[in-house]
């Protein structure tokens, strides 16, 4: 922000560098204490207030969580991301995850991004050795009508440049490519990439200039989208008529993020620990071990079908509703009243019936305390 100030964690917008900064680098947010209903008690009207208020925003931001899928795609990340500290005159790799809505890809991503920060800043200090400001992150959200000049001036709008207003797509692109080399950008990260419309005249547009990017900017190319592949990114798109995207599959890694499941002994632990993690985090004055992990574990998977943005939403919105009713705890009689996400409530009925009928379980044979 111009005037120095440092945002809010609930009042930023990724799109704009100070903001990405403060996310990046501010601290975790702190758990609020777990108190027993005696001490609830005694809270005076103004503490309760604010104690509620802080295991509100505790409980809207409780992820994310380090889940094996989590893991994995940060260790393929930093594969890519490290050996592509070639010199400026070898193209780098790109990546691009590619998975359905719900699985966590923005979060995963964005959990990465925070970390290279982190690391980069760490080793190489807030200001590059010509006294610019290092930023080694530059992320930016595409929408559906992006095409080369509303990608370029979208990454000017990201580093603060003064010149979005005028300018040709060809000056618009070497502002960028100016602010990218001042800066040391090492990562662009490219969100709703889904967005464009592969096969038509923005989606060549822009694939070629991802092409540029990767020739002329020292930078990892990370996408982020949904049915990537079907769209056309990795091949010559649906018409058949433009080798670019060819070109472009070449140079892309595809990653994924699988879902929860059930139907192997190790699914079925990666869910319980993954449960387990969530009630450690969890702050209600009635909560008891195996309260999600044990008592709710079919429950939670049928409602969410092993996504975890759907797991995350009903528990978030189960403990907004656990606190302000005074429930303070979560079982099934209350999450019952709690919505979801339209996807999951409509493939939910067939799963809860198989989980009902004992045909399928969520449960390990083996069940430990231990958290993820």
């Amino acid at each position: 922000m111009s005037d120095g100030s440092v945002p809010e964690p609930d009042n930023l917008a990724l799109s704009r560098k100070e903001d990405f900064k403060a996310f990046a680098e501010s601290p975790r947010r702190s758990r609020p204490d777990l108190l027993t209903r005696k001490q609830l008690k005694t809270l005076g009207m103004d503490a309760r207030a604010d104690y509620d208020r802080r295991r509100r925003k505790w409980h809207a931001n409780i992820g994310p969580v380090k889940t094996p899928q989590l893991r994995e795609l940060h260790e393929d990340l930093w594969d890519i991301v490290d050996s592509n500290e070639q010199d400026g005159d070898k193209a780098k790799g790109a990546v691009a995850v590619d998975a359905f809505p719900g699985l966590g890809k923005t979060t995963s991503v964005l959990a990465f991004a925070r970390d290279f920060h982190q690391r980069e800043i760490a080793e190489s200090g807030p200001f590059t050795s010509r006294g610019h400001e290092r930023i080694p992150v530059c992320r930016v959200g595409l929408t559906g009508n992006t095409g080369m000049k509303d990608l370029n001036r979208a990454m000017l709008e990201f580093f603060g440049h003064p010149g979005t207003g005028r300018g040709t797509t060809a000056q618009f692109g070497r502002r960028v490519l100016d602010c990218v080399l001042s800066c040391e950008v090492r990562l662009l990260v490219l969100d709703d990439l889904h967005f464009l419309k592969w096969g038509q005249r923005n989606g060549i547009e822009v694939s070629n200039h991802l092409k540029w990017i990767a020739n002329e900017f020292p930078v990892t190319l990370l996408m982020v989208g949904v049915e990537l592949t079907e769209k056309g990114l990795f091949s010559e798109g649906a018409n058949g008529r433009d080798t670019a995207l060819a070109q472009t599959g070449r140079r892309t890694t595809r990653l994924g993020l699988r879902p929860f499941t059930i139907e192997s002994e190790t699914g079925r632990r990666e869910w319980r620990q993954m449960l387990l993690a969530l009630e450690q985090r969890v702050v209600l004055t009635d909560k008891h071990p195996g309260m999600i992990a044990d008592d709710l574990s079919d429950y939670l998977f049928a409602r969410s079908t092993g996504h975890i943005g759907s797991l995350m939403t009903l528990i978030n919105r189960g403990c907004q509703r656990a606190i302000r009713t005074g429930t303070e705890r979560l079982d099934q009689e209350l999450m019952d009243k709690v919505k979801n996400d339209e996807a999951s409530e409509a493939a939910r009925l067939e799963l809860q019936a198989a989980l009902e009928k004992r045909q399928l379980t969520s449960r390990p044979q083996s069940r430990g305390r231990r958290a993820a």
